[in-house]
């Protein structure tokens, strides 16, 4: 405590040494200023202004920011404009810079005493506040807050896949499996292209199917090592995944790769061995030999989708608004016109990065993998209908086969 008060009195001492002076002073000189300075510093303004909504169209601050910013900026113009003709100089008087010199610190420590904690100084007061940590309600009303600040973005503001994985992951150290797996669903969503993201949305899925890697989950971690085959996450559901359908060998395979990516010495890698050795055992009550299952390689999971990026040309940009409605499909080259796999996404969004796979198809019977070639095409629609209408803005790929690497998709067209 002694610290502190030997701290507060240096600083009122610095505070007398930065007043006093100008008090002390025979004549202030307080001189309007130039014309030419007023006008340089509107010109300032103004340019703080362009700088702010070209900061806003580019997606950098949000529309509350720009108000925010703007509100201010337009204070300080009125300020600069509305500023006194002549400011009032007058010689100071002694003794009115010593009575204030005097009335500053007996003041500050009158309203210390009156408003302030003393007891917070004492060490263990503060070493009790330093340890305490937010409770599960107050962490839960703070995820809340989030999630309605990203619900409540305006739609003519990009979207945050960033913001929703970090939502996501809340949601589910929380055990909060139905929010979280809704969330992700939106980070997938803007970000198909992240490994990390699908293995970890389809550990959540597997949670809310009481920890089955079936159906669903086994989907998007196979998406996941697509993308990244040494994503020791999806390794790890892989492996859960072959176990749970008793492929003890593949479960061996998985697993065992996952062990050499994960740290050494970890309670992952640890966990990870004894995985191993209960597949290996499960092999062995099966007949197999672990050898064999050793020897094998591990399986290469193929591509059942198209990944690629759909943008504008030139010539259409000026015909489509913020609000209209993009999708993107494929169907197959030859047979049934009805899609394979739809996204639905917003003009705004533009250009997309996108990826369609048998987690987008509309029916059980038509998906990509169940078809060797199919065409990709995008289509802005102003009504949000999803059957084609006259005036339609369109694009159109070649036959292409599904998992043949990234495509560049261009609306150029006008449907008839």
């Amino acid at each position: 405590m002694i610290a502190f008060w030997i701290s507060a009195a240096l600083l009122l001492v610095l505070a007398l040494v930065l007043v006093l002076p100008a008090l002390l002073r025979s004549k202030i000189n307080n001189e309007k200023p130039t014309d030419a300075a007023a006008q340089a510093n509107l010109s300032v303004l103004r340019s703080q202004l362009t700088q702010l909504d070209t900061d806003f169209a580019a997606g950098s601050i949000n529309a509350d920011q720009l108000a925010l910013a703007k509100s201010e900026i337009e204070r300080r113009a009125l300020e600069e404009e509305s500023a006194p003709e002549t400011a009032v100089a007058t010689a100071s008087s002694n003794r009115t810079a010593w009575a204030l010199g005097l009335t500053i610190p007996l003041l500050a420590l009158g309203m210390y005493g009156f408003l302030g904690n003393i007891q917070a100084l004492d060490p263990v007061n503060l070493q009790a506040t330093a340890d305490t940590e937010p409770t599960p309600e107050q962490i839960e009303a703070m995820v809340s807050a989030f999630a309605a600040r990203l619900e409540a973005v305006p739609a003519n503001q990009p979207p945050d896949p960033k913001a929703w994985e970090m939502l996501a992951r809340s949601y589910a150290a929380m055990q909060k499996f139905p929010e979280a797996n809704k969330a992700y669903k939106r980070a997938v969503e803007l970000n198909p292209g992240n490994a990390q993201m699908l293995a970890d949305h389809a550990d959540v899925v597997a949670m809310l199917q009481g920890q089955s890697m079936l159906g669903e989950p086994s989907r998007l971690f196979e998406r996941a090592l697509v993308l990244d085959p040494n994503n020791l996450k999806a390794l790890a559901l892989a492996g859960s995944a072959a176990f749970e359908k008793k492929e003890f060998a593949k479960a061996v395979q998985f697993w065992t790769k996952a062990q050499g990516l994960a740290p050494p010495g970890s309670e992952f890698a640890k966990g990870l061995a004894s995985s191993v050795e209960e597949a290996r055992l499960a092999l062995g009550q099966a007949g197999i030999s672990p050898a064999v299952a050793r020897a094998a390689p591990t399986p290469v999971l193929v591509a059942a989708n198209i990944q690629g990026v759909v943008s504008l040309s030139p010539a259409m940009k000026s015909k489509v608004n913020p609000d209209d409605t993009v999708f993107i499909f494929a169907r197959a080259s030859q047979g049934p016109r009805m899609p394979l796999a739809i996204l639905k996404r917003k003009a705004s969004e533009l250009p997309i990065t996108f990826t369609l796979d048998d987690s987008t198809a509309m029916s059980d019977e038509l998906k990509l993998s169940k078809f060797e070639l199919v065409v990709v095409g995008a289509r802005v629609s102003k009504s949000g209908n999803a059957l084609p209408q006259s005036g339609d803005l369109v694009g159109q790929s070649a036959p292409v086969k599904a998992g043949s690497g990234k495509l560049t998709l261009v609306i150029d067209g006008v449907q008839p």
